[in-house]
């Protein structure tokens, strides 16, 4: 498994091979090549030893010598479509961890302590972000009041309900006020009822497949979660690990916005549905996959620190916090 030493001198690869690129092995070492009129063009070479993981966007050639050498030097591989969604995976070391399977079986469905830490988290983000805003209104001044509130209750919860319901009206009044400039309505998920719940839907899509890449390096079964219950094909954990992140699409939405980078006019709407148009997609993917990858370390970092805590049954005060 991925120790201390690991992360300090080994790093997390994440090439684009959307454009005339690909990868090979030679002399030991990974090669990524430009290919442009049938010529190819070295940019860098990469030694195994050298990498963590290998994220890979774009659809290219799987050799055998590149899986020889990943599986060698104990390297994750995973080839991701543009959206960031994993289309082919392998490390040997997450496919043996069957001890870590057992715990996440065997965990209580009725305890919510881990969840309450999750949701903790994310609500403390939510917080943050309004803050960050430095606006003075109303709306503002309850939704903040109310993440401070959600925070202080969580303590004294002991169903799942309960903490459904919190969560569920700080958001409500957290998306209200984050998002007031832009004609907000509410937030309907996968329902596309406007431009802006459609662009967070692409947001929280690339997220979700960007942290499912980081649980399965681990070896976890991402349909066994601790807040999102069973439900089939989702995939709950993945589902709970992702909300403490969700503050980073939720800001890269709203400047966006701002910044012009997203636009109604990028959007068409059939039956009361909004969808992407197609020559537009990858500017907006290209926008979610930078911030995510600039936070790379911190997502691997959190999953590994929840990692180390479930396998041990470690409190709740030891699970880790991310803060924007």
């Amino acid at each position: 498994m991925f120790t201390n030493k690991d992360l300090e001198y080994r790093s997390i690869f994440v090439i684009n091979c959307l454009e005339h690129r690909n990868l090979r092995v030679s002399n030991g070492e990974l090669l990524l090549e430009e290919v442009i009129d049938d010529e190819k063009k070295t940019l860098t070479k990469l030694p195994f030893q050298k990498i963590l993981a290998l994220f890979v966007i774009g659809h290219i050639t799987i050799t055998t010598p590149l899986i020889e050498k990943c599986r060698k030097n104990n390297v994750a591989l995973c080839v991701m479509k543009q959206n960031l969604r994993p289309v082919f995976f392998h490390a040997d070391s997450a496919e043996a961890n069957y001890l870590l399977r057992q715990r996440q079986y065997a965990f209580g469905k009725d305890d919510i302590s881990v969840a309450k830490t999750i949701m903790k988290s994310k609500i403390s983000n939510q917080c943050q972000l309004l803050l960050n805003t430095r606006m003075h209104d109303e709306m503002t001044k309850d939704a903040i009041s109310q993440c401070k509130d959600a925070i202080g209750k969580m303590e004294s919860v002991d169903k799942y309900e309960t903490l459904m319901g919190i969560e569920g009206i700080t958001a409500k009044k957290f998306f209200a006020a984050y998002f007031q400039a832009f004609d907000w309505h509410q937030r309907v998920p996968r329902a596309k009822c406007d431009v802006l719940n459609a662009t967070l839907d692409i947001g929280y899509t690339v997220l979700f497949n960007f942290i499912e890449v980081f649980a399965r390096m681990f070896g976890f079964d991402p349909y066994i979660g601790v807040y999102h219950r069973l439900w089939f094909k989702r995939k709950s954990l993945i589902c709970d690990l992702m909300e403490p992140f969700r503050c980073i699409i939720d800001v890269q939405t709203r400047k966006g916005f701002n910044l012009k980078q997203f636009k109604a006019d990028d959007f068409e709407c059939r039956k009361g549905e909004f969808s992407l148009k197609f020559e537009k997609s990858g500017e907006y993917y290209k926008v979610f996959y930078t911030a995510l990858i600039e936070r790379k370390r911190d997502i691997f970092e959190y999953i590994r620190e929840y990692y180390r805590c479930f396998m041990q049954g470690k409190p709740t005060e030891c699970y880790p916090i991310f803060n924007y």
